[in-house]
Parts: C-alpha cells; sequence; structure tokens
C-alpha cells in the first residue's frame, strides 16, 4: 500500500510558489525512494514499482522547460517496465500530471487537479479502491490556501 501526493502552492507568507510530496506506504523509508522536489523547478513521485531514476530524470526535464505533461510522457517513452509504475508529477508553472500503469498493484488509480495557487497530482496503489484517492483530492482542496503547504499536504 502507497499513496502520495504532489503539490504545488503559494506560500502564505511569501507570496512565492513552493512544492512539496507527501507518501504513506507499508514500505519502510519510503521517502528515500518515492518524493523529490527542487524549488523553483517542480516535484515528483514515483512508486508501485517505483524507477528511482524517474526523480532525477524528470526534475531535470522540468528544469530544461518541460511541462509535467512532457517530462512524464518523455520518462514513459523509454521505460520498457511503463506498465507496473505510478508516477505524479507537478511543474513549476502548476501544471499537473499522473500515471498509473495497466500492472500496477490493485486497486491502483490517481486524480490531478489545478486550483487557484497550484495544482496536485495523488495517486495510490493496494488501495482499497477508488475513494481513498478521492478522499485524498477532497482533503487537499478543502484545506486553506492560507495554510503553509507542509501543513496541508
Amino acid at each position: 500500500m502507497t499513496f502520495s501526493i504532489v503539490a504545488r502552492a503559494v506560500d502564505p507568507g511569501t507570496g512565492e510558489p513552493t512544492w512539496g510530496v507527501a507518501v504513506a506506504s507499508k514500505f519502510l523509508a519510503v521517502g528515500s525512494a518515492v518524493p523529490a522536489a527542487v524549488a523553483g523547478v517542480g516535484a515528483i513521485a514515483t512508486q508501485a514499482e517505483a524507477n528511482v531514476a524517474y526523480k532525477g530524470l524528470a526534475l531535470a526535464h522540468l528544469d530544461e522547460g518541460a511541462t509535467a505533461s512532457v517530462a512524464l510522457e518523455r520518462l514513459l517513452e523509454e521505460d520498457e517496465r511503463r506498465d507496473h509504475r505510478q508516477v505524479g508529477i507537478v511543474d513549476v508553472d502548476g501544471n499537473a500530471a499522473s500515471h498509473t500503469g495497466p500492472s500496477c498493484f490493485a486497486w491502483a488509480g490517481g486524480r490531478t487537479g489545478s486550483t487557484e495557487d497550484g495544482a496536485y497530482a495523488i495517486q495510490g496503489n493496494i488501495l482499497t479502491g477508488p475513494e481513498v484517492v478521492e478522499a485524498m483530492e477532497a482533503a487537499w482542496l478543502a484545506s486553506s490556501p492560507e495554510e503553509p503547504l507542509q501543513h496541508r499536504l
């Protein structure tokens, strides 16, 4: 069981964009494998049969100006195991992209969306059903933009 949210929001104190990732999993030390974020570039979560190389590759694509969707497309096109992977990306401009391969552990899926101050990508696998990511999305959308990102996540 792993579920994550990748988000971009505006810091209420500074007015500057911020990026973050929150993840929960049955795997120990999941924080060393799933999340990555760079200020001014974007954030990513890679899970299911995680490809930790995705983190550096996606952030490099974003840093070169790719949108979240283009960065995701580039990751997947060269990965023979893409059907077993899950990944969520948010870029510098507040675009989000998510992928759940058809061979991920059931139940697996994700949601993306945008808000007035940013965007989010939520994904999960080995869950009871879509209601988990739906509840995560509802919680994110109900969170106050006046709260710091780390509290919202």
